[in-house]
């Protein structure tokens, strides 16, 4: 049975953003929930100090791994939880996020949080997702 995604938007603007209010999805087999995807090298090393740009890309590459090992792409995901200690400077850059969901035909239900820190101290942005097939 082939996945059904049907966005719920009860107001149009979140869609102009890049994400729908809601989705429901049907007819999925298989659902991965991703732990938090940062800007770790393969060896878990932090990569990019202060270079939200780079770690937000490097995060998103960290993602669609855990993605393809289950078989899936971002074109999967139907949530993405996005964390920072910066707001303000991920919404600058946020067109790196944007543009490669948009290049998946993709836009997940989305929470953007500001919190203090991350694990790692050099570390200012965290993608968690949740993906169906």
């Amino acid at each position: 049975m082939a996945v059904e995604r049907t966005a719920v938007n009860p107001w149009q603007w979140s869609v102009g953003l890049g994400y729908n209010q809601g989705e429901i999805v049907s007819g999925h087999t298989r659902t991965l929930y991703c732990a938090g995807q940062t800007a770790m090298s393969g060896d878990g090393e932090p990569l990019h100090a202060g270079d939200m740009a780079a770690q937000l890309a490097l995060s998103l590459d960290n993602l669609e791994a855990v993605l393809a090992g289950a078989g899936m792409s971002l074109a999967n995901l139907v949530r993405l939880n996005v964390h920072t200690t910066d707001v303000d400077l991920l919404l600058r850059h946020y067109g790196v996020l944007a543009s490669r969901l948009g290049a998946a035909g993709v836009a997940p239900t989305t929470t953007m949080l500001g919190v203090t820190r991350l694990a790692i101290p050099t570390l200012v942005v965290e993608l968690e997702g949740t993906a169906v097939a």
